[in-house]
This record gives C-alpha cells, structure tokens and sequence, in this order.
C-alpha cells in the first residue's frame, strides 16, 4: 500500500462514477454503523461494486465486532478489503484471518480518545492481523468515531506513522484545501476523505474529488521526488 487515495460514502451511481473516473483508488462503502445512517442498501451496494475495475478497490467500512458477521458481510458484497472501526477483540480478529485470508483487513486508530501510550499498545497488538491502520477523529459531542468532517492533532499521526511497522491511511476532515499541507505534515502511505467531498445534500461533489485527487497525487509525487534527490 503506498500513496493510497480513498473516499467513502457512495450513495448512487453518480457518486460511483466520479470516483472511478477521478481514479480513486479505494471506495469505501459504510455498514453497520454505531452513529450514522448506511447510505444505501446492501443490495445496492453489491450492485455498485460489481461495476468497480481491478484498477479500484471496494472497501466494506463497518463498526461490527464479530468476525462471523464481517466475513458474511463482506462475502456478500464482494469486497477485498474491510476497514474496521469499532472495538474488535484480538481474539475475533485472528478469527477472522484465519477465516478470510485474503481480506485486507485496516484497523482504525481514533485519535482524541486515548493518551499515547495507549495507541502505541494498539499498534503493538494489532499489528500481527492487520495489512494497515487508518487514523481518524473522536468527536466528543457525539461520540462518532470517525466521518465526523473534523481534523485532528496531526502530529499525532505522524507520530504513528514513524511508530508502525504497517502503512497508515491519513483520515478525519480532510478535504481539497488541506489535503496537500496534511501529507507533507504526516507523510501516510494513503489519504482518506468522505465528508470534505460532498454537496450540501451529501452527494459527492466532483469538482471536491477531482481537487482532492489531483492535490493529493501532485503532494505523494514531490514527496517521492524529493526523497530520490536527496
């Protein structure tokens, strides 16, 4: 995984077919969640991703815990890879593993719940069954983590990203304007955006992705070639 470019939140086939033809690499489609409304049903979604080249990937975003269910979820959609955003025991996690082989499996890292420390003991204990890590926002007013269209402490990203030993999606309120000064901050192998690209009705805007990702493409480029002069 390196130099990643994901959005999540399709909701119809417009909002499919700006993301492919902006060349989004990863499209996230979010189920079972703990605090927002699923954009559209489960047999859309399978539907939608079916269209997807092996160019992109389709990513089953969920909060569920029980690996029986994600596989089971992920079976039936047809993705490659699950991004998993709630509380997972490790013991579920290697069930799953064991179970789905080649499901690539991102663990998200909420930023603004616990100190150091204790996301320094999550990537130490997730590492073993996770392909990446993906950070994201803890809003505290409602309790939402992540797709909150809130940043945080980069440099807690960044310090993560210099701690893991797996690649580390950038996500939590980015968006055209910032996506650019964020890599250069935090240098992840991937950036995430969802809310940063919508319309007021929650349609993905396709000035938004084609901004996000040609900001984002241009940044990863500089940073590769400056790596190369040094």
């Amino acid at each position: 995984m390196k130099n990643i470019i994901q959005v999540a939140g399709v909701r119809n086939q417009r909002d499919l077919d700006i993301l492919l033809s902006c060349g989004v690499d990863y499209i996230g489609f979010p189920f079972r969640l703990s605090h927002h409304r699923e954009d559209i049903s489960k047999q859309e979604a399978a539907r939608l991703i079916g269209q997807i080249p092996p160019t992109s990937k389709a990513v089953l975003i969920t909060y569920l815990g029980d690996a029986a269910k994600i596989q089971v979820l992920s079976d039936y959609l047809k993705v490659k890879a699950v991004q998993l955003h709630g509380d997972i025991s490790l013991k579920e996690l290697s069930i799953l593993r064991k179970k789905a082989p080649r499901l690539e499996i991102i663990k998200s890292l909420i930023i603004g719940i616990e100190s150091w420390s204790g996301l320094e003991d999550r990537i130490e204990q997730y590492s073993p069954f996770t392909h990446a890590f993906i950070t994201d926002t803890f809003d505290r007013k409602s309790g939402a983590q992540g797709a909150t269209g809130k940043t945080h402490d980069w440099e807690i990203s960044r310090r993560i990203v210099e701690r893991s030993p797996k690649p580390v999606i950038l996500a939590g309120g980015l968006n055209p304007t910032n996506v650019k000064q964020a890599i250069e901050q935090v240098r992840p192998a991937g950036v995430d955006a969802h809310t940063g690209l919508e319309d007021p009705q929650g349609n993905k805007d396709a000035k938004k992705v084609k901004a996000f990702v040609t900001k984002a493409r241009q940044t990863f480029q500089k940073l590769i070639t400056n790596k190369k002069a040094t």
